[in-house]
């Protein structure tokens, strides 16, 4: 069984966001990036598969820029067997990568695509979604848990009421939530030994994948700045600030 691991070079969750002073977007230049908290639980998944012996190969995906390959080496140092780094040549909206993930697909022909549900820098949780319509594949979103089969996989899912649980036949796309697993931390002879590794190129060209560019940002802008709390020493202070509020 082949299981492709698509990952996203993101700010890290720990870095403060700031955006530039012309609004044209999160400052990105000297910033730490790391693998997208989300598909880092996808690749940890793909991982104890292989160890388990449920999974011959993992390969690892990324869309972007030689500043990807970073990213693609800790998916190394996790256990991937292979690395492939697509050039986009601009900015990749989620329609996009999902024509990528099709055509790798088709050309590495896995059992399972396996994703974060969602990246953190943007949060349009569509790539999943978009990548299974474009094959034809079962999808089974935010996954909490996964049972791998032969020919099928059990997955439950988190929605709003709670849980849900749904049996997709293989091959499928299968998104990642956060409470799949916890990630390992890596060893560092495995981070050395990934440095050494070959990373695969290509391009949106190679894939024969056309960018969409119907979604363009026009601006960007912080949120608005909250005024801090205040402690109060008892109930009427505390009726007496909301009446000045005009809460009451």
């Amino acid at each position: 069984m082949k299981v492709l691991v698509c990952i996203k070079r993101a700010i890290d969750y720990n870095v403060h966001i700031r955006i530039a002073d012309d609004g044209s977007g999160v400052i990105t230049d000297g910033v730490k990036h790391s693998v997208n908290p989300f598909d880092e639980i996808a690749l940890e998944q793909a991982i104890r598969w292989k160890e388990a012996g449920r999974v011959d190969e993992v390969v690892a995906v990324s869309i972007g820029a030689a500043s990807c390959d970073d990213q693609l080496r800790t998916a190394l140092a996790f256990g991937c067997d292979r690395a492939i780094r697509v050039e986009p040549g601009a900015a990749v909206a989620p329609l996009t990568a999902a024509r990528v993930f099709a055509a790798l697909a088709d050309a590495e022909a896995p059992d399972i695509i396996l994703m974060g549900k969602q990246a953190i820098d943007d949060d349009n949780g569509q790539t999943g979604q978009m990548t299974a319509a474009l094959l034809g594949w079962p999808q089974a979103t935010f996954a909490s848990t996964i049972e791998l089969g032969e020919s099928a996989a059990r997955v439950t899912r988190e929605i709003d009421n709670g849980l849900e649980t749904l049996d997709v036949d293989l091959p499928a796309v299968i998104t990642a939530d956060l409470r799949l697993n916890e990630p390992r931390y890596l060893k560092l002879p495995n981070i050395m030994k990934a440095k050494k590794k070959t990373i695969e190129q290509s391009s949106l060209e190679a894939l024969g994948v056309t960018p969409d560019i119907s979604l363009r940002v026009t601006r960007t802008t912080p949120p608005r700045v909250r005024r801090p709390g205040i402690m109060v020493d008892s109930p009427e202070t505390l009726v007496s600030e909301l009446k000045n509020k005009g809460l009451l």
